[in-house]
């Protein structure tokens, strides 16, 4: 395959070739060879993740009226255990073709593993091994309602790590702060054992004294398991005091620590028990990047008892974020490696539009970096491994056939 006439974020112009699935001529002008795709003249980029998202949620419904985290938590707790294997299937299918026809090549998934007959992980590990080779699906086992809260949840997690690839934990749903730290190191150990990465839901919520960031922290450095840990949401980094932001933000980015923010659900669940003036309910993105925290970005849910809306677009909560963040014209240029590049550490994977790398981009309409966000039309082609996969958000390649993307189950 040959791309001509691509233009890349920096707003080079440049001819590509790939072979064998990967590039091997990204430069202003390439070798005749095969079939030829014209970019127009349009931004190429590579594709995206999704790096926090739950597939076994994901349309499942169900109306929130508090709009509360801790109702969706009630809501979800009866609709596990009536769903079927089948169900989940049929839904996380529906969803990665949604995310594949708009860019989206990898999906860190979350699972339940509370639900203790591991239904909702037996059905998400089939759908992994059928997209494999389209989207890169890992599976974190998570243990929604705590590991220390109810007896057997703490087996119950060792247990499904013989399926998944990393291990999960939610510290600030444990009865007390002692049992939150408890759980955080219970993760290490798990990880160490298993060689395991770990990313967990962390300090989600309005509560300033909800501080488990640290103990992530303490246990990375103690574990010398750098690079290797992901903090999802930390909302409760809006609630907390500066000082103490200050001090522990450097202690984050020297451990390797990413922080993934879950934009439209943490605005949509955050600052409910607020007056006003009301919290924006997210990790501030634009300090951790000023102290060197590896910040990425999640969808979390669709159409499920968090959040009633969603596409799979990851340029959403990217655009949901620059404008709680209120980043300047400099810093939207820049907020797109929060999908691409600083996920792509996070996953510790090879990526990137260079010369010897996997084939993976997107050909897109847009003429700018901006472009995308303002109008966030899907690619025209999402290219895997120098193969054409999806085409104008409207179509999927599954097993050599094209098809039409569904919008629901």
């Amino acid at each position: 395959m040959k791309i001509k006439n691509a233009v890349l974020t920096d707003g080079k112009k440049v001819e590509i070739n790939v072979e064998e699935g990967k590039f091997t001529c990204v430069r202003e002008q390439c070798p005749q060879q095969g079939e030829v795709l014209d970019a127009q003249e349009r931004l190429v980029i590579p594709p995206f993740f999704n790096m926090h998202f739950h597939l076994d949620s994901a349309f499942i419904g169900g109306e929130n009226e508090s709009g509360t985290l801790w109702e969706g938590i009630e809501k979800w707790r009866e609709m596990k255990q009536k769903t079927t294997e089948e169900d989940v299937e049929k839904r996380a299918s529906t969803t990665l073709k949604l995310m594949l026809s708009q860019g989206t090549l990898w999906v860190r998934s979350h699972v339940d593993v509370t639900e203790r007959s591991l239904k909702l992980l037996r059905a998400l590990m089939k759908v992994k091994e059928e997209f494999k080779g389209l989207v890169d699906v890992q599976l974190t086992a998570f243990p929604q309602d705590g590991v220390f809260t109810d007896k057997g949840n703490d087996e119950i997690l060792r247990k499904s790590l013989d399926y998944v690839d990393n291990v999960g934990m939610i510290p600030h749903a444990e009865i007390t702060r002692e049992d939150g730290v408890r759980s955080v190191e219970f993760a290490f150990r798990l990880a160490r054992e298993r060689n395991m990465d770990i990313d967990g839901h962390v300090d989600e919520t309005d509560d300033p004294n909800s501080r488990f960031l640290e103990a992530v922290v303490k246990y990375t450095r103690e574990y010398k398991w750098e690079g290797r840990v992901t903090a999802g949401h930390v909302t409760a980094m809006h609630s907390w005091d500066q000082n103490y932001v200050r001090r522990i933000l450097p202690k984050v980015a020297e451990s390797g620590v990413t922080v993934v923010a879950n934009p439209l659900i943490n605005v949509m669940l955050q600052g409910r028990m607020d007056g006003y003036p009301k919290r924006r309910g997210m990790a501030p993105l634009k300090l951790m990047k000023s102290f060197g925290v590896n910040v990425a970005l999640g969808q979390d849910c669709i159409m499920d008892p968090w959040y009633p809306l969603g596409s799979g677009n990851m340029l959403q909560p990217l655009f949901m974020a620059i404008h709680l963040d209120q980043m300047n014209w400099r810093e939207i240029r820049e907020s797109l490696s929060f999908i691409t590049y600083n996920a792509a550490r996070a996953w510790r994977t090879s990526y990137g539009i260079e010369e010897g790398k996997p084939a993976n981009l997107l050909l897109t309409n847009a003429e700018f970096p901006e472009d995308l966000l303002r109008f966030m039309e899907p690619p025209r082609f999402v290219i895997r491994g120098g193969e054409v996969v999806a085409r104008d958000g409207k179509e999927v390649k599954i097993k050599g056939k094209w098809e039409e993307v569904k919008r629901r189950p």
